[in-house]
């Protein structure tokens, strides 16, 4: 797309898009950190890579046989 437009045209654009970006509210890093910290802990005991899927609900787990490679 850009190979199709004059250098005038590329600078317009992001011109354009700088316009958009100057207005976006920031934050501190390190609210946004302590934000992304207690929201990973508040789901932590319900997230099944760190707590685990318990047997009955796995359906991986069981005796369904499994591959012999002879």
């Amino acid at each position: 797309m850009a190979r199709d437009m004059s250098d005038k045209e590329i600078l317009k654009m992001e011109l354009e898009q700088l316009k958009k970006e100057v207005n976006t509210a920031r934050t501190p890093v390190g609210t946004n950190c302590a934000e992304t910290i207690s929201f990973v802990e508040e789901l932590s005991p319900n997230d099944p890579l760190i707590k685990g899927v318990p047997d009955d609900k796995n359906p991986y787990k069981g005796d369904k046989g499994g591959c012999t490679v002879t």
